[in-house]
Formats: C-alpha cells, sequence, structure tokens
C-alpha cells in the first residue's frame, strides 16, 4: 500500500478493544495506554490507514474535550519548572519511580526528567539548562540510552477519566442510579471513591461522563472507509453482549452496565457510517464493491550454485505475462543487482518510482524503495531484493550492528559498577571494586580504580588499562569469592580453565574435521511436491521462519553434512522449520530420526507429523514408553528395513545396536533435557549426518557454540501473526484468585492448566480444585502415573473432555494444545527460570489472550534467588 500511494503512509493496526474492556484481569495500565496510544496517533495522523476490528468501531470511548483538554505540548526553549511539572504528573495519573520502564511513569534526577508518555512509542529524557528545556530525547527503556532528538512532544493524561474530587462524587451519584443497593460489596467502588485506579475500571467509563465519543469522533470527515462483511460480525458481537449482560447483571461485587452504555448498537454504527465515503470489499463482489485481487509469488532467489542462478526468474517472466518491477534497498545495491541481471540475460529499465513503471509500457524494470515484501497481481509484479537475495543482505548489517553494539556494552558494563561490587581482574583474580582515585604519580596526576582484595590488600588499576577489568559474572554477588593478591588460588583456576578449554578444542576439532574430512549428501533442490507441501501450511509463515526454512535447506543442499541450531521462542514455528526439512530428506529417500526428551512430547510430535505428512505417502512411527516392548521391537526392525521414514522417540532412538537403513537426518528438539551419554552419541553423529537441533531456552555452551560459528544459528524472534503476548501475574495464593482465573477460562470455553508439582499431594489439590469449580471436569497428569493411564488423560484433555488439567512439570515442553489459554503454577518460587518461561509458553499458542498466574508464598518466606527469578 506505501508503495502504490507514490508516498510513505502509516498503517496503523487498532486492538480489539472488546478484548481489552472486557479484560478484568488485564493491568487497566495496558488497557489506557493502547487505547491512549490510538487516539494520540488518530489525532496526529494526517494521512494513512487504518486497520481496525469491525468490533472496536462500536466501542464507547472518552470524549475528545477530556483527552485533549488534559494534554501537554514540550517543546525545545520551553519554560520548564520540575516542581510544578511533578505536581501535574501527579494529578495526571503518572506514577513516580526510580527507573523509567513502562508507560504512565515518570523519574526526576536532578537537572533530567524521564518520563514514559501515554500514546508514545519511546519514553522522553528532558535536559534542562536552568529553568528553560535544553534537549528532549527518546531512550530505550531497556537499556536506558538515548537513541534521537525531538523538537517537541505530547503528554497525555495516563488514564482515560477524571479521578479528582467533583469527578468521584459525579461517579458515586450515577453509580446509585445505575445500581440502587450496597455499593460496599463492590471493590470498584470502594476503590474509586478513595482516589484509586483498580483494574476493571474501563467497565465503569460512562458514570465518569455525561456523554462518551466513537472513534468517529476522532476521525476526518472525508475518511474513506472499507468494509468486509462487517454486518454479520456487528449483530454477533451485540448479542453477546446482551447475553452476557443477562448472565452477570445480577453480582454485586462487580455489577455490569447494560450493552447500549458501552457499545453502540449495530444500527446507531451504521448510521455514522453514513457521514462517510464507504466501499464494500467482498468476496463475490456486485456493482456496488470493488475487488482487490493478488496471487502468491512463486520462488524467484538466486541459487548461486547453479549454472543459471537465475533460472527461477527467468521462468517466472517467461511463463507468465507479468510486468516485473525489482526493488533494491539503495542505489550502490541497484547497480549491483542491475549489474547480476544484465550478466544472465535481463536486460532491465531503471524508473524513479512506481508511477513512471505504472504508466510507461516496459517489461522489467528497477528501481529504489524501502521495501520488505514482495507482491503479485494478475498483471505485474514487484519483487523486493529481500525476496531476490533471502536475508543476506540484512544479516550483514546485523552483525554489524552486533560489533558495534558489544563495544559499548563493554564501556557501559563498566560505567555502571557500584562500590563493594565484584569485579575480576584478568592477573590478579577476584576483588571488590572501591571508586575511582587520583593518585600523583612522577608528579602526574593519575585516575585509577581501587579493588581491595584479601587481608585489606589494595590494588590500583590505571583508568587506562580498563580492558584488563570485567565484572564478575558467576553465581550471585554475595557469594563471590574473594581472592589473595599474589596467592596461587587464581592462578590454578586459571589453568584448570585453560586445560578444559583445550580439551572441549580438541574435541570440537575431531568433530568438525570429520565433517570438513566426510562428504555429505547434497538434497536436490525442492521441487513441485514440495511447494504442495508448503501450501499446505494453514498457517502464514513470519518473516524469521522463512529465512530459518531457507538457510536449512541451503545447508542440505550443501554437499556437508549440516549442524544448525533453531532457536525460537515457544510457538513461535520451529516444528513447521524441521517437516519442511524432515519432507525434503523423506523425497530423496532418506530416512528422518526425531528425537524428543519427554514421552509426552514424543505423542504430541508424532500426533502432529501425522496429520501434516496426512496427504503423502510417508510411514511415520514413534518408540517411546506408551508403546509395549513388542511394539517398540517391531517399530525398531522396521527402521533396519527401511519401512520407516520418520521415527520419533526418545533417548532410546540413540541406543547402541539400534539401526537406520538409510539415515540422512537428525533432529533434536531441546537439546539441553538429554543427560551426558545421550549427548555423547549425538556429537558423534555430527559428523555422519544432517543435524537440525531445536530450542526455546539453549544452555550457554551450545548458544557460544553457535553464535561463535562453530554450528549455525537460525533466530526465530517474530511472533506468528495475530499473536498477542501473555500476561503474566505474579500474585501470593489465594482461593478466590484461583477461582475466578478458572471461571473466567472456562466461560469463554477454554481449557486450564493447573501446575502442582508434587506427586505425593497433587491428588488432594485436584480435590480442593473441585470443590472450589464444581463446573470444572479435572482430570491428573504426572510421570509417576502407567503409561496408557497418562496417555488417556491427555488424550481426553486434547480432545476437550477435560477442561482443567491438574499436572506437574511434565507439560514443560512441546504440548500444543490451541484451545488452553491459561495456566495456573502453584509454588512458582520453586521453579527454574527457564522452567517457568517453557511452562508459560504452554498457552497463548494461538490468537486469543493468555493467561499465566504465578502463585506463590508470601515474599518473605521465599530465598533471595526466587524473588529475582519471579522478578525477571
Amino acid at each position: 500500500l506505501q508503495f502504490f500511494t507514490g508516498g510513505r503512509r502509516e498503517i496503523l493496526h487498532l486492538p480489539d478493544w472488546e478484548t481489552l474492556i472486557y479484560d478484568s484481569f488485564s493491568p487497566h495500565q495496558d488497557i489506557i495506554s493502547e487505547r491512549l496510544t490510538v487516539l494520540n496517533r488518530l489525532a496526529s495522523l494526517e494521512q494513512g490507514m487504518l486497520v481496525i476490528p469491525a468490533t472496536s468501531l462500536m466501542q464507547r470511548i472518552a470524549p475528545t474535550g477530556f483527552i485533549l483538554g488534559s494534554s501537554l505540548m514540550l517543546g525545545i526553549g520551553q519554560k520548564f519548572n520540575i516542581t510544578k511539572m511533578r505536581r501535574r504528573l501527579q494529578g495526571a495519573a503518572y506514577r513516580a519511580v526510580e527507573t523509567v520502564y513502562e508507560h504512565g511513569e515518570y523519574a526526576v534526577r536532578g537537572a533530567i526528567m524521564d518520563i514514559y508518555p501515554m500514546g508514545s512509542g519511546y519514553p522522553l529524557r528532558i535536559d534542562l539548562f536552568d529553568d528553560e528545556i535544553d534537549s528532549l530525547r527518546t531512550f530505550d527503556p531497556e537499556t536506558q540510552r538515548s537513541l534521537e532528538q525531538v523538537s517537541q512532544v505530547s503528554l497525555l493524561p495516563a488514564r482515560e477519566f477524571p479521578l479528582t474530587g467533583d469527578a468521584i462524587r459525579e461517579f458515586q451519584n450515577r453509580w446509585f442510579l445505575k445500581f440502587p443497593g450496597d455499593a460496599r460489596e463492590c471493590p470498584v467502588y470502594r476503590d474509586i471513591s478513595q482516589g484509586i485506579s483498580p483494574a476493571g475500571i474501563e467497565y465503569y467509563l460512562p458514570l465518569f461522563f455525561n456523554s462518551l465519543a466513537t472513534l468517529f469522533d476522532y476521525l476526518p470527515q472525508e475518511t474513506l472507509v472499507f468494509c468486509q462483511d462487517i454486518e454479520s460480525k456487528l449483530r454477533e458481537h451485540w448479542r453477546e453482549a446482551e447475553d452476557r449482560y443477562e448472565n452477570l447483571r445480577h453480582d454485586l461485587q462487580k455489577p455490569i452496565l447494560p450493552p447500549k452504555d458501552l457499545i453502540l448498537a449495530p444500527d446507531e454504527l451504521f448510521a455514522l457510517l453514513k457521514n462517510h465515503p464507504r466501499i464494500d470489499l467482498r468476496e463475490q463482489p456486485d456493482d456496488r464493491s470493488v475487488n482487490f485481487s493478488y496471487r502468491d509469488l512463486p520462488d524467484v532467489t538466486v541459487k548461486e550454485k547453479r549454472r543459471n542462478p537465475l533460472a527461477d526468474l527467468h521462468r517466472f517472466s517467461e511463463e507468465s505475462d507479468t510486468r516485473l518491477l525489482i526493488v533494491a534497498e539503495s542505489n550502490g545495491r541497484r547497480e549491483v543487482v542491475d549489474e547480476l541481471l544484465a550478466g544472465h540475460g535481463l536486460k532491465t529499465r531503471v524508473v524513479d518510482g512506481w508511477r513512471e513503471f505504472a504508466d510507461r509500457d516496459m517489461p522489467l524494470a528497477i528501481t529504489v524503495a524501502p521495501l520488505d515484501r514482495s507482491l503479485a497481481t494478475p498483471t505485474l509484479a514487484v519483487i523486493t531484493e529481500q525476496q531476490l537475495f533471502g536475508e543476506r543482505v540484512l544479516q550483514q548489517r546485523r552483525r554489524d550492528r552486533e560489533r558495534e553494539n558489544a563495544a559499548e556494552l563493554a564501556i557501559k558494563s563498566l560505567t555502571e559498577l557500584s562500590p563493594g561490587a565484584p569485579v575480576v581482574h584478568i592477573d590478579h583474580g577476584v576483588g571488590r571494586y572501591q571508586g575511582l582515585q587520583t593518585l600523583t604519580i612522577d608528579r602526574q596526576e593519575t585516575e585509577f580504580l581501587t579493588l581491595i582484595y584479601r587481608d585489606d590488600a589494595k590494588l590500583y588499576v590505571p583508568v587506562s588499562s580498563l580492558h584488563l577489568i570485567s565484572r564478575y559474572t558467576g553465581a550471585e554477588e554475595g557469594l563471590a569469592p574473594l581472592h589473595r593478591l599474589g596467592g596461587e588460588t587464581w592462578q590454578k583456576a586459571k589453568r584448570a580453565a585453560a586445560e578444559q578449554v583445550r580439551d572441549v578444542a580438541a574435541e570440537l576439532l575431531n568433530i568438525y574435521a570429520r565433517r570438513a574430512a566426510k562428504k555429505g549428501y547434497g538434497y536436490p533442490a525442492p521441487d513441485g511436491s514440495y511447494h504442495q507441501f508448503v501450501r499446505a501450511f494453514p498457517f502464514e509463515e513470519t518473516p524469521d521462519q522463512e529465512t530459518a526454512i531457507r538457510s536449512v535447506i541451503a545447508d542440505m543442499m550443501a554437499d556437508k553434512p549440516m549442524d544448525r541450531l533453531i532457536c525460537g521462542d515457544v510457538g513461535f514455528g520451529k516444528t513447521e522449520v524441521a517437516m519442511r526439512a524432515a519432507f525434503l530428506a523423506v523425497q530423496a529417500g532418506r530416512q528422518v530420526a526425531i528425537l524428543a526428551p519427554t514421552t509426552l512430547l514424543t505423542q504430541q510430535h508424532t500426533e502432529t507429523f501425522r496429520d501434516r505428512f496426512a496427504d503423502w505417502p510417508v510411514n511415520i512411527e514413534s518408540v517411546s514408553r506408551f508403546k509395549t516392548k513388542k511394539e517398540q521391537k517391531a517399530v525398531i526392525h522396521k527402521m533396519a528395513d527401511g519401512q520407516v521414514d520418520i521415527v520419533i522417540g526418545t533417548h532410546a532412538l540413540i541406543q547402541d545396536g539400534l539401526d537406520f537403513k538409510n539415515l540422512g537426518l537428525v533432529i533434536i528438539d531441546e537439546e539441553h533435557r538429554f543427560g551426558v551419554r545421550q549427548k555423547e552419541k549425538l556429537k558423534s553423529l555430527r559428523a555422519e549426518v544432517d543435524i537440525l537441533t531445536l530450542t526455546a531456552t539453549p544452555i550457554p555452551r551450545t548458544l557460544n557454540l553457535a553464535i561463535s560459528g562453530m554450528r549455525d544459528l537460525s533466530i526465530i524472534a517474530t511472533p506468528p501473526a495475530r499473536r498477542l503476548s501473555i500476561k503474566t501475574f505474579v500474585r501470593q495464593h489465594h482461593d478466590g484468585l484461583i477461582k475466578e482465573a478458572v471461571q473466567r477460562e472456562l466461560m469463554r470455553g477454554g481449557q486450564v492448566y493447573y501446575l502442582h508439582n508434587e506427586v505425593r499431594t497433587i491428588e488432594r489439590t485436584a480435590d480442593r480444585l473441585r470443590q472450589l469449580v464444581p463446573r470444572a471436569t479435572i482430570a491428573v497428569g504426572h510421570g509417576q502415573m502407567r503409561e496408557r493411564e497418562l496417555e488417556q488423560v491427555m488424550s481426553d484433555f486434547y480432545h476437550k473432555r477435560a477442561n482443567l488439567l491438574v499436572c506437574t512439570t511434565i507439560i514443560e515442553t512441546g504440548i500444543d494444545i490451541p484451545n488452553a489459554n491459561t495456566i495456573i503454577m502453584d509454588r512458582a518460587d520453586k521453579l527454574g527460570l527457564a522452567q517457568i518461561h517453557q511452562l508459560r509458553g504452554r498457552v497463548g499458542r494461538s490468537h486469543h489472550q493468555a493467561y499465566a498466574y504465578l502463585l506463590t508464598p508470601h515474599r518473605q518466606v521465599m530465598t533471595r534467588d526466587a524473588v529475582k527469578r519471579l522478578d525477571a
């Protein structure tokens, strides 16, 4: 769209406010930030495109007079009084903190004020010179480092409603008109009456104003509206809101307003739509609608190992009547691309932009534009440099940026040292930093770092030798050792580390020398069958996923054994990358072995692969404790005879005496979960066959091998489309919270994991939950159950015959149940950081909002490390 309109246009995606408004568990600050962000950008958006869920158009929102009237503009050179601004920010519900991380926070440090304005993408740093604003800079909340200068900025209020004394009295008067009865039973009423802004306050926005606004109040009158089949969706949403009101209207704890107070009725919405020019986009176009058609662009990537690397582009150009426009990232890159095309018989015309290409009849042209994605219509195609060359140009830039960042981080870490912090001197070991000190040496003043060692020995390190000092990164700081200057402890530790490095280096050298010496199997390029398999993928690939897939295929086509690590968060699509690699291997007549750390994950992978390969003559088997010894032996015999194409199993797959007829690819899921002996067996495989490792939480050594280049690395960092981040709450254990969380998930037709990691008391916990939530259908699963019994429990939960699974950490890896979107972890303080991350990843695997509740005892009972893990 940006390209077709001939200039830069902002595309603004609005959140589905129906989800936000009816989400009483969400921190209300997040909701208000989302809404204020949209309203702020709407007010400043002169030209652009809004992508709006139909139900969001129905929402009644804060009136423009309150939002814009409570805003404040700041600019360079403006008079600025910190004390008055602090009072004004507190009145606008901003919170004073030491370090600014989130919307609605501010911090003051001398003549510097940091503010994270609502509706802003980045926080703002205000530098003062006397009583004037000297500079305004945005900064990264993670690193606290400045990003860029800005000339002015607008500060929106941190809430969508006033909480002044007059506003609270108006709220109370309207409350008793709407909800006659004893308001003391409602915690929301009590909080608001005391000037507190509680979670769920968005339900009661109409009680603060005489009348509310809608999005139409913020849109310019001439806004062109494209609609796609919205009438049925709007009426369905209205019916759901009325049903919800009927079900909840008698709740005295959280009384609910009727739908007409919170949302527009469909007929009201259509009346407002009549004030704007409107185009209907219909699947079956008629005389009043417009049909925008497009098609998938085939693979035209440059294949360097072919005699004609542009063969695919040639074929696409010749076999269709489509005109092609190649888009380079810069003028320099345009010349490189133009030269490559000309060298292989493709003559291009250089054009200034889209308009010139559209107006002139030319089959192939090239231009410069900042586009990332390609597109094709029946008559023309726009092919980006990224599509043509894959990710190589972007990867080079990323490596350059990483090198710059590494240099900056080394300096930054030293400037952040606080007195008493443990530091490591490369020659003298671990001491304690005591600050900077100026000493006079040979009548010259020089600045030194002062380090103290055992027996109060001091070491002065000149600032020019900072490269000899690094931060201590071992155990927590309180447990760091304190070495003796001139002692043998540090020298012994260095020698032991050096010997270990030599051992690891020799081992790696042996493995990689064997890999280099042994000629691998080069798979043929993907053909029509592969592309047919790809088209059956029911989701849209993310950019990182596409890059990982291309890298894996390139490795498999090369004539040396592949050893690639795919690192991506839970639910980001690593399994699909593995499936495409498996398809390529099986298509070439090679066998595939997939190793998983747990029996449940083995079963999950087996079902997933069988479903994905259902239309293809591929024999898929599994080896796990869910099968009898006789069944396992039959599978092993078939593997040796070549009757099994893909076998999925636990470490039993790499035991001695187990043979494959023609093993070509080994896929390892969560390698760090395997034991030392299994890893030794895997190492010996690396020189023989292609290895693909999938992980969400790699151990340091695996990650180090990948980052240092000894293993190839692909990172999938892009979340799938429509994926919502998991809302995570750390709360003290409370039955009321558990009941409300479970009921809320069950009421929307979902399922719940309740993690209780003690087999001894798990049945007692399940009984307590049955009393707490009688409507729940509860199943219990743990690793000490018999194989068939556990298999039946997981099958019941997967097929929704149970909607609450009380379980141990047996579900930690790989269990994929998209309908389960709430997880409650009992005694989360006893779980490790990677463990919590993996468990939290069991939910949020669809487009529904997911919730993770980490239940703990009182903070004083937990260990210091547990508190740090939960804070992280």
